[in-house]
């Protein structure tokens, strides 16, 4: 199965600080220019590594970010604790008779510098579903969460981008506990994609605007 899409952050990034800083109010889509008032849904954004659990043909493979990237062999024990059991390869095939891939984030402790704010082991929290060409509704990933007993990114609102932007500048406590959360991702309430076929996602990060103020104040 493919790596998933690179999201692009809402705003362009400034050569002038090397790309280290936002050019607030210039969208680095023209989609999300024309978008930025329409509805769009906020997820949490969590800050562990991306984790890609597929499944063909009675086989399931873990991957990660890339084809080339290692997972921590402390989070493949957790995986396997997760999809390996006969009792879940048989409701995948139950479920997925052509193949699956699910997308989603290792995190807890020892995964990124604050893993240890999301829970103190490791697990699995799934973001996104992939099935042939078709990228699931959340309702439908909703769905496959509950029925394989996984965890699943939370929903934290909707608005317009610059909602999304305010709510993430200003920092908000994540969902998991009493902790500055990372970010927010967020769709068009409605599925879109760009005249090339990619899906409309974006994303930013509370650290981008901790940065921007700093080089403002220096």
């Amino acid at each position: 199965m493919k790596e998933y899409p690179k999201i692009q952050t809402v705003y362009k990034r400034s050569p002038e600080t090397n790309f280290k800083t936002l050019m607030e109010g210039d969208f680095s889509l023209p989609e999300f220019d024309y978008l930025q008032n329409n509805t769009w849904v906020f997820t949490e954004k969590v800050n562990g590594t991306n984790i890609r659990v597929m499944f063909e043909k009675g086989n399931i493979i873990f991957g990660g970010k890339t084809d080339r990237t290692q997972i921590p062999s402390f989070l493949v024990t957790v995986l396997n604790n997760l999809f390996m059991p006969i009792e879940k390869r048989k409701k995948m095939e139950e479920k997925f008779p052509d193949g699956v891939c699910l997308y989603g984030e290792g995190y807890g402790a020892k995964i990124q510098k604050d893993g240890g704010n999301y829970r103190q082991d490791q697990s699995f929290v799934l973001f996104d579903v992939k099935i042939g060409d078709f990228w699931l509704q959340r309702t439908d990933i909703e769905d496959v969460a509950n029925f394989l007993g996984l965890d699943i990114v939370p929903i934290i609102g909707e608005g317009s981008l610059s909602d999304m932007v305010k709510k993430t500048q200003e920092g908000f406590k994540s969902i998991w506990g009493d902790f500055q959360a990372e970010g927010i991702v967020a769709r068009p309430k409605i599925e879109l994609r760009t005249r090339n076929g990619e899906r409309i996602i974006t994303k930013i990060k509370h650290k981008d605007f901790v940065k921007l103020a700093f080089k403002e104040v220096a």
